[in-house]
């Protein structure tokens, strides 16, 4: 047994047990599995776990605070723009509890991960409400474009809804509340032009109402 399948198993006692004696794995680049070998690290590795449906958000929770309590860097293997903090791919990985308690724990609120969107720009396209919530109040930029789309965190919000899959169809409504309560600009275009009410069909009521 490796300290990966100790994550994807729950197994707390042994998880304690490694740490304790080898505190400096607690920022050691871990695989997916035996065929996806590419090392993240075990902060990111826990929201893969969690996306997978492999172990719970809670129980993801538990197993962060193992790592972060014997020295785990909350940043991850630092801050490289494009590259996921563990707080962005808690969000991308709808691993909203774990993201929330990273917040908590001091990480870097608008860090620029894959295609350049930060941690709420993957949580509005993800509809994790109550993770726009936490981001929104510890300070993260509701104005800012993502660097490959030139997005704003709203219009995120609304893509995820409208092309994402059904798995990734969540609280993306409640997300376009909580940007426009906080002054998000509903008026600022993505690269090709297009504002967020835009990307929506005439069906779509309810955001078109949010949107006018």
């Amino acid at each position: 047994m490796t300290l990966r399948t100790y994550i994807a198993s729950n197994d707390l006692e042994s998880i304690r047990h490694v740490l304790s004696q080898n505190p400096e794995l607690a920022n050691e680049g871990l695989p997916y599995d035996d065929h996806n070998t590419t090392k993240a690290h075990p902060l990111h590795r826990i929201c893969d776990d969690v996306f997978s449906k492999t172990i719970t958000d809670d129980e993801a929770v538990e197993i962060a605070e193992l790592f972060l309590n014997v020295g785990a860097n909350v940043d991850g293997f630092g801050l490289v723009d494009s590259q996921d903090t563990p707080l962005v791919a808690a969000a991308s990985l709808q691993a909203e509890k774990v993201g929330s308690l990273y917040i908590e724990k001091g990480a870097t609120i608008n860090h620029p991960g894959c295609y350049g969107g930060t941690a709420l720009h993957w949580a509005a396209w993800t509809g994790q409400d109550k993770l726009v919530r936490h981001l929104i109040e510890a300070g993260a930029d509701i104005h800012r474009q993502c660097t490959t789309f030139e997005g704003t965190p709203l219009l995120w919000a609304v893509h995820g809804l409208t092309s994402g899959s059904q798995p990734n169809r969540n609280n993306q409504i409640e997300c376009v509340r909580l940007l426009l309560e906080a002054g998000a600009d509903k008026s600022t275009p993505n690269k090709e032009g297009k504002a967020p009410v835009d990307l929506l069909d005439e069906d779509d009521t309810e955001l078109r109402a949010l949107l006018r």
